[in-house]
């Protein structure tokens, strides 16, 4: 049964995306149709696999002494991520209905964002590492395609470019690492590394642990590698959704995640791992304070909290970092979606241009709140659990110095999201004074993401116990939903948390009375607004990537049968080295 629903969960997903392109772009309404039903069929197959999870693989395809076996294994974690990507997928599938109404070259948008779906849920099923990087490339190619989705716009084109060029060098990481593991272990399989990891040297499996870091970093938007995600802005906004909070960036958190056991003995890995999450959770909410680009803003607080994730991660807290995860696909999708509306319906997404929409957006007002109070981390909502489970793993797994900079951090999250949502729909409107809500489509997408930003948090119990089951290698420390509630609301640290909460949202709230204060950080607010410097670092290997691309067209005969004849000779070269010939 799991082998099917695996097969059908990729499939839906994968046919979807060639019968929308042979649909043709001359018949829109088929293509709206068909996305949305491969979509929402994918979704179901996935939330099937739930009571049919399992720690063996259930596919298993031969592909030779070279590439091992092909397995899939449907475990708690990979069956938790794909229902993620496909179900949240879905309903950007479902809102891309009436915010992509009367674009050009629907086909192509639609068969890369069911391609890019059936492609992540593949990379978390998948028991070979081989396949995972393989996978790891084609969401990266999606991400690219889709960020470049208006290529006669010069601004979206050089987004696609710098997230594809970034988040290769988290790819290379991923396959060097993948290579050592099959020279010493002579198989790609995951559940190899993770029961004979301590039979490796040391410095091998250092080096394996840390070129996995490499790619999370990369692929995950973590310091220095996170300005590529607020330039992949300029692809339409259900798309940014889906990257946020249901495909790309979660891959380098599950990819920690799920090697944990392998690496977290190794000198140094986790101080690295929580050292980079917290410091990208930092500076992220400072430049999201700056920020006056709606989607960049949101931008901005996705590697924020993704930084979260992987601090926790370092303290040794993989099921409250998993358990933020889901939290916050739920409401960053949210966030996403109530965006697009809004610049849908506004034409803008300067901040500065918004205003007074509570009254005439209702539904997307509503629905945009709740999502920004799990950002926030307001009792109730899903993010305030979550993110509690995080700070408590600090406490008992983290440094004094860090926990002090999560805590900040959440004042910081607080500050930027109160402004956000003071600027977007309280005040006098700065732009249309006359717009409309959203259609049913948006609503459709919005409503269930709203719904379940408030209930998730209600099955942490049975989340972890569905995990727990099928991971024998994690030691995660679950609580039952009783023994979460309990433990939340009389620990102190909770209350200090809160305090912390309350004073980023009443330093907004009395900014005209705090102008000296922020005077004083003018610096720091100058230095946020270009990065931090890492821009130009990020920059830097792009054009270098470019003059490299550029030096090599000399190699290039313009004879299609030549370039064919060098990739099959270059391929026939690889397979040898692989097969140790």
């Amino acid at each position: 049964m799991s082998a099917w629903l695996i097969i059908l969960t990729i499939g839906f997903a994968w046919l979807g995306a060639v019968c929308v392109w042979l649909a043709g772009d001359k018949r829109p309404r088929a293509q709206h149709t068909l996305a949305v039903l491969f979509s929402v069929a994918a979704g179901l197959a996935a939330l099937a696999l739930i009571p049919n999870t399992s720690d063996q693989a259930v596919i298993s395809l031969n592909a030779g002494s070279v590439f091992g076996q092909f397995t899939f294994v449907p475990d708690g974690l990979g069956v938790f991520l794909t229902v993620v990507a496909t179900v949240i997928g879905s309903l950007a599938v479902i809102f891309s209905v009436e915010y992509m109404r009367g674009e050009a070259q629907l086909g192509r948008y639609y068969a890369l964002i069911l391609l890019f779906i059936g492609s992540m849920a593949g990379l978390v099923l998948t028991g070979s590492l081989f396949l995972m990087f393989v996978l790891w490339e084609m969401t990266a190619l999606c991400s690219y395609a889709l960020i470049s989705f208006y290529n006669d716009d010069p601004k979206a084109v050089r987004g696609g470019i710098k997230a594809l060029i970034i988040t290769q060098i988290g790819g290379i990481g991923l396959l060097v690492g993948t290579l050592a593991v099959y020279i010493y272990l002579g198989d790609y399989q995951i559940d190899t590394l993770l029961a004979q990891a301590q039979t490796l040297p040391a410095g091998v499996l250092s080096f394996i642990a840390f070129t996995f870091l490499l790619a999370a970093m990369a692929k995950s938007a973590q310091v220095p590698f996170h300005t590529w995600l607020p330039d992949a802005m300029e692809a339409p906004t259900p798309v940014s959704a889906l990257i946020h909070a249901a495909t790309m960036v979660n891959a380098g958190v599950y990819l920690l995640a799920r090697f944990y056991p392998a690496f977290a003995d190794v000198a140094g890995w986790k101080t690295a791992v929580l050292t980079i999450g917290l410091l990208t959770a930092l500076l992220a909410a400072l430049m999201a304070v700056v920020a006056t680009d709606l989607k960049r803003m949101l931008a901005y607080s996705t590697v924020s909290q993704l930084g979260y994730m992987v601090y926790a991660i370092g303290v040794g807290g993989v099921f409250a970092s998993q358990f933020h995860l889901l939290s916050h696909a739920i409401f960053k999708a949210l966030l996403f979606l109530g965006a697009g509306a809004v610049i849908h319906a506004l034409g803008t997404r300067d901040m500065r241009q918004m205003g007074g929409l509570r009254t005439q957006m209702p539904v997307v007002s509503t629905t945009f709140m709740i999502g920004a109070a799990a950002l926030i981390g307001l009792p109730i909502f899903n993010g305030f659990w979550s993110k509690e489970l995080i700070l408590e793993s600090g406490l008992e797994g983290g440094p004094i110095w860090a926990n002090v900079g999560t805590l900040l951090g959440a004042g910081i999250t607080a500050f930027y999201a109160f402004r956000m949502v003071w600027m977007v729909l309280f005040g006098q409107p700065q732009g249309k004074t006359h717009v409309h809500d959203a259609g049913i489509p948006m609503k459709t997408a919005l409503i269930p993401l709203a719904f379940g930003t408030l209930t998730s948090w209600l099955l942490i119990g049975r989340f972890g116990s569905w995990l727990q089951a099928t991971l024998p290698y994690e030691q995660l420390n679950v609580e039952s939903t009783e023994e979460m509630l309990l433990a939340i609301i009389t620990t102190p640290a909770t209350y200090l948390a809160l305090a912390i909460v309350a004073l980023g949202m009443v330093a907004w709230w009395q900014r005209e009375r705090l102008t000296g204060l922020a005077r004083s950080l003018q610096g720091v607010g100058r230095a946020a607004a270009n990065g931090f410097g890492f821009e130009a670092l990020n920059q830097g290997a792009v054009s270098l990537t470019q003059k490299a691309a550029a030096a090599l067209q000399v190699t290039q005969t313009g004879q299609l049968n030549w370039n064919v004849l060098g990739i099959v000779v270059a391929l026939v070269v690889v397979l040898l080295v692989l097969a140790g010939v």
